[in-house]
């Protein structure tokens, strides 16, 4: 065998027990990777179970943990759960009787492998999936808060940049009887300046059912307090946009609002403004434009609301409310709701009567136009009726500077205002429109229908006291009363017919009027039907223009 020859088996040699050396370093290495991973999980899956349970003073569970070095360190965790605080000012809670006030489906983080004693594990970013935040009510916790004590495993030896879930929903109880608990669902969160007791920065995005629209908020929460989570302040900003408001009964439009919050979890002041350029009840389908400004403090448990006061703008009518918003149990099924109870007491000054009847029927244009004053409370209970029935206004009011829309109406208007003036010639010849009326007096509206128990109604030369009703639906009349005119008998005649009256003049004049006499308008919006009372026999008035409703 030549040198040649045996040189090269002696490489081949060497090369192959370098082989053999390399594997048996590799499967020692992995050996030892799996050694370290079988130690490392279970070290940091305490070390994350210790520093949650010392922050929140509750049980916590984790069911899995598992770390991987493919890329970097990466770990993810299965099935947490953290109960309510195991003490609350020394008043010992057993876990067992409640559900956990956090669940969690799964997390994820990534970190760099290297880490520096003394300094905290430093992680960018966690990614959680499937958060559920349940608050039990108020009453669960002693009112005499829990010493915040220091962790022994504090939560500083882990430094988090952010907290990125989907698929979050928070539940907040609530100690009321008959009261639903409030749901939350949030489609994205996300949370930054993470601190081990400090207050924390959020943003999240969420969808709400009523009514039906997506609000993005943004602001702060914390520190968490362990006495009572749901007392955790909170405060920031939100948008809401595209809500539909036909999710709820007999209303609809599109409304977007931005306003500020703070305030705990329970218990919030929100400022804020909306505006429906579309609003309109579905039973009569004519949209005005409603803008409102208010200040309202809600309780976030049940989602009632107390407003004090909103400012608003329905058409060209302001007008200011104050009152509540109470979601209402539904009595068949009291984990649903029947809808929302709403108590207002309303006031206006300078409003447009015909904005408010071009909203409640189907008159186009409203029976009656004019600048309105008025001070009512309002009440809509929850209910299957349209929401016009089921409306309930009690107040009064003061209409100046008003005429009606239909012509056979306004004509009797004038007619009854230039012969109560004495001046029955000038009937053909002036414009109906011309003459303005005044009224005053107290109303009711319930079940569709307009009482009014007594109001008094003027125009130049007549005074009228009247009572009746006026049907939203159908628009039928009914009112009785007594018109009191300036003129005599034969004054409001005129001519030759007026001048063969006169004797009767002093028989007709009462309580200082040239004439009283008691009248009924009957029939309905479209065919209204005039009459008076005249020495004991009824007379309908005649109507010089025909109606062009």
């Amino acid at each position: 065998m030549t040198g040649k020859h045996r040189s090269s088996r002696h490489k081949r040699r060497w090369i192959f027990w370098i082989a053999i050396s390399l594997l048996t370093a590799l499967t020692l290495a992995g050996t030892g990777i799996s050694l370290l991973y079988r130690h490392a999980e279970p070290f940091v899956r305490a070390r994350i179970v210790a520093a949650l349970e010392e922050r929140f003073h509750a049980r916590v569970e984790l069911d899995s943990f598992h770390l991987s070095l493919l890329d970097g360190l990466q770990a993810e965790g299965h099935g947490l759960r953290i109960w309510p605080p195991a003490e609350v000012s020394g008043i010992s809670v057993p876990a067992t009787s409640a559900q956990p006030i956090i669940r969690l489906a799964e997390f994820h983080f990534r970190a760099p492998l290297h880490f520096q004693p003394g300094k905290p594990f430093h992680i960018a970013l966690v990614e959680l999936n499937g958060l559920d935040l349940h608050l039990p009510p108020r009453s669960h916790f002693n009112h005499a808060a829990a010493p915040m004590t220091t962790s022994k495993v504090a939560l500083h030896s882990f430094q988090l940049d952010a907290i990125q879930c989907v698929g979050a929903t928070i539940t907040l109880e609530t100690d009321k009887p008959g009261k639903l608990p409030q749901e939350f669902a949030l489609s994205r969160l996300q949370l930054t300046n993470i601190a081990a007791a400090g207050a924390l920065s959020f943003a999240a995005d969420l969808s709400i059912p009523r009514p039906q629209g997506a609000v993005h908020a943004e602001g702060s929460f914390g520190p968490w307090k362990n006495s009572d989570p749901g007392e955790s302040p909170v405060k920031g900003s939100y948008r809401l946009e595209h809500a539909d408001l036909a999710s709820f009964k007999d209303i609809a439009g599109m409304l977007n609002s931005t306003g500020s919050y703070q305030g705990t979890m329970r218990d919030l002041i929100v400022d804020g403004q909306t505006d429906t350029p579309d609003f309109r009840l579905t039973a009569f389908n004519n949209a005005l434009p409603l803008h409102t400004n208010f200040h309202a403090i809600v309780d976030g448990t049940n989602g009632d609301t107390r407003l004090e006061p909103v400012n608003a703008m329905l058409g060209r009518s302001p007008f200011t409310a104050s009152g509540q918003i109470v979601r209402v149990p539904d009595p068949a099924n009291p984990s649903h709701s029947l809808g929302h109870d709403i108590a207002l007491r309303v006031t206006m000054s300078h409003a447009r009567i015909e904005d408010f009847l071009r909203l409640t029927s189907h008159s186009n244009p409203p029976l009656l136009a004019g600048s309105l004053a008025l001070h009512a409370v309002l009440h809509i209970p929850p209910g299957s009726a349209p929401v016009h029935r089921r409306m309930s206004i009690d107040g009064s009011f003061n209409l100046d500077q008003s005429h009606f829309s239909s012509p056979k109406i306004q004509d009797g208007i004038e007619q009854l205002s230039l012969r109560g003036q004495g001046h029955p010639d000038q009937i053909k010849t002036t414009d109906p429109s011309a003459v303005l009326s005044t009224m005053q007096g107290d109303f009711h509206l319930a079940g569709g229908m307009l009482a009014l128990p007594a109001m008094t109604y003027s125009v130049p030369g007549a005074d009228i006291q009247t009572h009746g009703n006026y049907g939203l639906d159908g628009g039928t009349l009914n009112f009785t009363g007594t018109a009191r005119l300036q003129a005599t008998v034969s004054e409001m005649v005129g001519g030759w017919t007026g001048m063969l009256l006169k004797p009767a003049d002093s028989f007709f004049k009462k309580h200082g009027a040239g004439v009283e006499l008691p009248f009924h308008v009957g029939g309905s919006r479209e065919d209204p039907q005039f009459s008076v009372d005249f020495a004991g026999r009824t007379f309908k008035l005649p109507s010089r223009a025909k109606d062009k409703q």
